[in-house]
């Protein structure tokens, strides 16, 4: 079936624009949700390039105002949303358009909450204390296939104080509508493509393997890893293969719609050392995914052996899921271990309790305490499996 000619709208996990060139549908989609200013938020690197001015003009030219903030960082912080919704509020912005990777998407997300809220962004942890009804329109534009933000419910953002990464939450940040479009994936690195690409296997692969009740997401979390297997490969290898690349994004969707039944140490682990270090999330992810497989082994043997079938793989049990990952890490060219990025141990009994205590820990297939987490980190930072 050829891929490249698909334009469907998806009404799960909510209003979803997919296929090739529907990112001309923007200033449209900006309409239905009564936008008439809306402020495009996305990342320094992503504006300076000719999508962001095509999106922007594209509104100018339906009538809309749009304006443009950029001041997200690879790890968005608390300031970072605060210098948004200044920007918004001076710009006399009705709504908000999260144009990027899963960093813009988040930071966007949390501007668009807490932009007219009386409460503070951390105080907004508590979604009692969120007035809905002030929250503001949002559509999400990814333009990498990894954190599946688009269509989450929370956003994660650097508290500068703590070096901690808060997890923001609330029914209504997911963007009411989201456009798919894989053409803007295209000029992605192979390196990001990589990276972002093992983000959405990470997401999936732990929703699959958490002990909560969650049948339907399993099943997603089942078929996203099946896509990543089969199309990870080509995007990294061909950035010009818009078939992997919508494979890609819908996969990556699929993860974050299936972690509303839990991640795991992977993320508690990630979340902690990109805090700490400001690393990349999704190539901390990837690193981590092996030894964190191997830390739950003993749990997870069941699900190994499903999963294994499904794929495909010769070896349908834990092992031969393990070698896979491996082999796949080894043919995208990912790290083996965190001292390959720079990461050093001089952090090593912060990052396990940090990781301890981050929410996702509370998903994994197994309860780690803080000195397990350290040396889980130890095991990535040495190689030892």
């Amino acid at each position: 079936m050829e891929i490249k000619s698909y334009s469907m709208n998806w009404h799960y996990p909510t209003a979803v624009r997919v296929g090739a060139g529907r990112i001309r549908e923007l200033a449209k989609s900006c309409g239905q949700l009564g936008m008439k200013a809306p402020l495009l938020v996305t990342d320094p690197g992503l504006a300076a390039l000719p999508m962001v001015e095509e999106a922007l003009q594209q509104c100018r030219d339906a009538g809309l105002r749009p304006g443009l903030f950029s001041g997200v960082k690879g790890n968005p912080t608390g300031g970072n949303v605060a210098d948004g919704v200044t920007a918004l509020k001076q710009g006399e912005h009705d709504g908000v358009i999260a144009f990027g990777g899963g960093s813009a998407i988040d930071a966007a997300k949390s501007i668009a909450l807490i932009a007219h809220q009386t409460c503070t962004l951390w105080e907004a942890q508590n979604p009692a204390n969120v007035d809905a009804s002030k929250m503001l329109p949002l559509i999400a534009v990814p333009t990498t296939a990894g954190t599946g933000s688009e269509v989450g419910q929370a956003a994660v953002i650097t508290d500068e104080e703590t070096h901690a990464k808060r997890i923001i939450f609330h029914l209504k940040m997911m963007p009411p509508i989201v456009i798919l479009d894989p053409e803007l994936t295209v000029g992605l690195p192979a390196k990001l493509t990589a990276a972002t690409g093992m983000d959405a296997l990470a997401h999936n692969l732990e929703a699959y393997c958490t002990p909560v009740y969650h049948p339907m997401a399993e099943g997603i979390a089942l078929e996203g890893i099946r896509l990543i297997k089969e199309y990870l490969p080509r995007a990294t290898a061909n950035g010009s293969d818009i078939e992997a690349r919508l494979q890609m994004m819908v996969a990556s969707s699929m993860g974050a719609t299936a972690f509303q039944r839990g991640l795991g140490a992977i993320h508690a682990v990630s979340h902690s050392v990109g805090a700490l270090y400001d690393s990349h999330h999704g190539l901390l992810n990837a690193i981590m995914m092996p030894y964190v497989l191997q830390a739950n082994r003993s749990v997870i043997e069941e699900e190994m052996v499903r999963l294994g079938r499904y794929l495909g793989l010769e070896q349908a049990n834990f092992d031969g899921v393990l070698q896979w990952v491996l082999a796949l890490r080894k043919e995208l060219d990912i790290p083996h271990t965190l001292a390959d990025i720079g990461i050093d141990d001089s952090q090593a009994e912060l990052v396990g309790k940090m990781s301890a205590k981050d929410v996702t820990a509370r998903t994994n297939a197994t309860q780690l305490d803080a000195s397990q987490y350290q040396q889980l980190f130890m095991n990535a930072l040495t190689g030892t499996l």
